[in-house]
């Protein structure tokens, strides 16, 4: 008999365990409708049958655990009944999550879906208020015009006001540097001897200058010659 007993309550566990993975699975697809970035007005045929496939499991699931707690009550004189408690108060916590979990998705659902019905019907009221009064239109779409034109006059004196300042720096830096091309010319002036070093150096640059000509026109000539 506590054999018997023994193989009931293992083959129902199975099975309680076998729904929650599908309820867990169920729960997951379900969920994606929650996420779709356009919501329709109403559900799907899709999205109903998910969620009735869910709360099918859910259901499923409260009767196997009623039929092992029965059970359990049959056999409380067995040793085994402590660790069987604790299994059967598993199985009934994670059913009560995932009757949380579906009842937070079907709250979510018909958030989004109430919040994108009403932004739907107040695009329909403006769009009818639109046709009603076309003058109004007209002035609402010249108001906005203006608003274009506005920001676009913005946005040019920024670039403006950016310019002007760029162009004030650059000035800025030809005065600095003109002012150190000046203490520089005059401290060369004021160290002895410095005039004819640089005048040195100037024509050395002009010797090298018209030897490097004169070999690249070698160069060329004897390159013509030969060709």
């Amino acid at each position: 008999m506590a054999t018997t007993a023994g193989q009931g309550w293992a083959q129902l566990r199975q099975q309680a365990r076998s729904l929650e993975s599908q309820t867990e699975a169920s729960l997951q697809t379900y969920s994606q409708f929650s996420t779709q970035t356009a919501i329709p007005p109403k559900p799907t045929d899709e999205e109903k049958n998910a969620e009735a496939k869910v709360q099918e499991l859910l259901d499923k699931r409260e009767t196997v655990i009623a039929q092992l707690g029965r059970l359990l009550d049959s056999e409380a004189a067995l040793t085994s009944s402590a660790l069987k408690q604790n299994n059967l108060s598993l199985l009934r916590d994670k059913l009560a999550d995932h009757r949380r979990d579906l009842s937070r998705l079907r709250a979510t659902l018909k958030e989004a879906r109430d919040r994108a019905n009403l932004l739907g019907s107040v695009r329909d009221d403006i769009s009818a208020y639109r046709a009603a009064n076309p003058a109004a239109a007209e002035a609402e779409y010249m108001l906005g015009e203006r608003g274009a034109v506005d920001r676009s006059h913005e946005a040019a004196d920024s670039v403006l006001s950016q310019a002007y300042a760029v162009q004030e720096g650059f000035a800025l830096q030809r005065e600095t540097l003109a002012s150190i091309n000046r203490r520089i010319t005059l401290a060369a002036s004021q160290v002895p001897g410095i005039n004819t070093l640089i005048g040195r150096i100037s024509a050395k640059k002009r010797r090298d200058g018209i030897i490097m000509g004169s070999f690249i026109a070698l160069c060329f000539l004897v390159f013509w010659f030969f060709m």
